[in-house]
């Protein structure tokens, strides 16, 4: 089993180190996802749970560590994540049944963590 929060920690360090050598790639995308899920009419929650179902359909298992972090972090609850696994599985089938067990496996060991 993946270490979701470990792999979060580490991408905000790799994300880091490419931002030294890349400032304004990672400036530019930095203000693409803030724009993008800054509340408007859509809360940013709902954002966020829309960001884990693309995650979990498109198979990414970095954008998952960060979606369900960040969706727990604006306010989402684990039902609340657990159905937007279960609409990403209708839209994606077989594939995206077991990245939906890693979004919630990923909600499991956040939650151990306090959120």
């Amino acid at each position: 089993m993946k270490d979701f929060p470990q792999h979060f920690q580490e991408l905000n360090e790799w994300m880091a180190k490419l931002g030294q050598v890349s400032p304004k790639v990672m400036e530019g995308f930095g203000a693409l996802h803030e724009a993008s899920v800054a509340s408007g009419a859509l809360e940013r929650k709902t954002k966020e749970l829309i960001a884990l179902g693309i995650a979990i359909t498109v198979r990414c298992d970095g954008c998952i560590s960060y979606h369900v972090h960040d969706a727990l972090q604006a306010g989402a609850s684990a039902d609340e994540i657990a159905e937007t696994v279960s609409v990403a599985i209708l839209m994606g089938g077989g594939p995206s049944l077991v990245y939906g067990i890693e979004a919630m496996q990923a909600l499991s060991q956040y939650q151990e963590q306090g959120f």
